[in-house]
């Protein structure tokens, strides 16, 4: 049975992994028949946002600890991954991508990859191991990948549907590290095959719960069948 990688950030969309996102990761990957290996690494959240308020609640919680409540307590810190034990990975967004995995958030183009995440992207795309980013974890690519001789096409969504974030300059983002942006509506996929890397808009636009579900679908078949 193969192996893939579902990279988590925490547990809620305004601090760490967008659950239903996440959650949609692994019916797709159950539904392919194929073994969900669920990390997160080993480090505090930026801050811990109430979901309900929109506000910072001034407590500290741990980014594994927190990735557990949604892999229900399967899951291992990044760091005791290799790419040697993965046939693909998988990163659901959420704030926690741009927050915790790398600092996008608060710094854009000119952000920080946690160190074992970054090893663990390169490791896989170097070794032709496929690699699926969703909603804005594609910036944590493109980051981690800044550096190298890589150059990729991804998408973060279009300036043709609804979305509640700016996409065209997120899109300048990624072109600020390298990265050709793909314009890309809900529900469907950007593929650079020489890569082999995945991404899909998913909440970056205005989405319902099936609608999400549609996308990872498509993005967790691709995958496998790139790996």
């Amino acid at each position: 049975m193969k192996k893939i990688g579902v990279l988590l950030s925490g547990c809620g969309v305004y601090d760490g992994s967008e659950i239903q996102e996440a959650v949609s990761v692994l019916i797709a990957l159950d539904e392919l028949g194929v073994e969900a290996v669920c990390m997160a690494p080993a480090m505090q959240h930026h801050h811990v946002m109430d979901h309900i308020k929109g506000e910072e609640m001034g407590e500290k919680r741990d980014v594994l600890v927190e990735s557990a409540r949604i892999a229900r307590g399967a899951i291992s810190p990044v760091a005791d991954v290799v790419a040697g034990d993965l046939d693909g990975l998988v990163m659901p967004g959420g704030f926690g991508a741009a927050k915790n995995l790398c600092t996008w958030a608060f710094d854009g183009p000119e952000a920080n990859v946690h160190p074992e995440v970054a090893e663990l992207i390169r490791e896989l795309v170097v070794t032709g191991k496929p690699v699926a980013a969703l909603c804005i974890a594609p910036v944590v690519v493109a980051k981690a990948l800044q550096e190298t001789d890589v150059r990729v096409k991804m998408t973060l969504g279009t300036t043709q549907g609804e979305s509640p974030y700016d996409v065209a300059s997120f899109h300048e983002g990624l072109k600020a590290t390298g990265v050709t942006p793909v314009e890309c509506p809900l529900g469907d996929i950007v593929v650079d095959e020489e890569n082999r890397i995945v991404t899909s808009p998913c909440y970056m636009m205005d989405a319902s719960p099936a609608r999400i579900l549609e996308g990872v679908r498509k993005a967790c078949a691709k995958l496998l069948e790139l790996s």
